[in-house]
C-alpha cells in the first residue's frame, strides 16, 4: 500500500456518559512511525488511546462522536469487526500483565484462539519469531515452560509484548508502558520500540517527556482532552508553535 496513513482522526469527541473527555481531536498516523502522546495526568492521552483499538466500549456510558479511519475504514461503523480491530491494533499495558501460565502459552495464546495455526511446528515458529521481536528469545529459550510470573518485571513487559506480536498487528499501542519498570528495564522497552517500527506502526502514551523525545517520530500535546499541537517531535520539541506546548515542554505548566 503506497498510502503511509494508518489512522485518520477528524473530530473525535469522545463522552464518559454526558463528560466530554475529548473534543475535536484531529491527527494522522503514519506508517512505521513512532508517535507519542504526551501531557498531565487525565488530560485524555490514554482514553484517545483506547479509541483507536476500541477498548472504551468495554466502559458503559461511553460514546464517540467524529471518525477513526483506520486505512479509509471508519472503526466504528456498525459493520466493523471489533475482534478483527484489536488483533490489528494490539496493546501493552501500564503494568507487565502476563497470565499465569509458561512463557510458551502466553505468546501462543492469541494464534490458538484465533485459529491461526494448523499444528504445533507452526505455533513453535510463531512463539519463537514473537520472543525474537521481543528481544527475548535469547534470555527465554531454555525455560519455555516456566511460569511467567518469575520473570523480572522487564521481562514480562517484554513476554506481553510477544503476546500482543504474536496475532501479527499492524499497530502496537503502548500505554505508559514502562512507568512500572526501573531505568535499565525503561530503555530495553525504549531500544525495542525503535527496533519494532521497522515492522510495525507504534503509538505510545507517556508522562515522560525525554522518553517522546527518545523514541518518537511525531509526537503530541493533550491538555484538558483537547490536542494542543501536534507534529515531528524535534519541531514540537524545538520550535512549538504554541505557547502552552512551550510552557508545558519548558517546565512552567503542568
Amino acid at each position: 500500500m503506497t498510502d503511509p496513513l494508518v489512522f485518520t482522526i477528524t473530530n473525535l469527541d469522545f463522552y464518559y456518559g454526558e463528560k466530554l473527555a475529548l473534543s475535536k481531536i484531529g491527527m494522522e498516523i503514519l506508517r512505521r512511525k513512532v508517535t507519542a502522546l504526551i501531557g498531565p495526568s487525565g488530560c485524555g492521552k490514554s482514553t484517545f488511546l483506547r479509541c483507536l483499538n476500541r477498548m472504551n466500549d468495554t466502559i458503559p456510558g461511553t460514546r464517540v462522536e467524529g471518525k477513526i479511519q483506520l486505512e479509509g475504514r471508519d472503526i466504528y461503523a456498525p459493520d466493523y469487526n471489533v475482534a478483527e480491530l484489536r488483533q490489528r491494533v494490539g496493546m501493552v499495558f501500564q503494568k507487565p500483565n502476563p497470565f499465569p501460565q509458561s512463557v510458551y502459552d502466553n505468546v501462543a495464546f492469541g494464534p490458538r484462539v484465533l485459529g491461526m495455526v494448523q499444528n504445533k511446528a507452526q505455533l513453535d515458529e510463531i512463539v519463537e519469531h514473537s520472543l525474537k521481536d521481543a528481544v527475548l528469545w535469547d534470555e527465554v529459550k531454555g525455560d519455555l515452560k516456566a511460569n511467567a510470573l518469575g520473570f523480572s518485571l522487564g521481562q514480562q513487559q517484554r513476554i506481553c509484548i510477544a503476546r500482543v506480536l504474536a496475532v501479527k498487528p499492524d499497530v502496537v499501542l503502548f500505554d505508559e508502558s514502562t512507568s512500572a519498570l526501573d531505568p535499565i528495564a525503561t530503555g530495553g522497552i525504549e531500544d525495542l520500540i525503535s527496533e519494532l517500527k521497522k515492522n510495525y506502526t507504534i503509538i505510545i502514551v507517556t508522562h515522560n517527556m525525554q522518553q517522546a523525545g527518545r523514541v518518537a517520530d511525531y509526537t503530541g500535546l493533550f491538555w484538558l482532552g483537547e490536542l494542543i499541537e501536534f507534529g515531528p517531535t524535534e519541531k514540537i520539541f524545538t520550535r512549538p508553535e504554541k505557547e502552552l506546548t512551550d510552557a508545558y515542554l519548558s517546565g512552567k505548566m503542568g
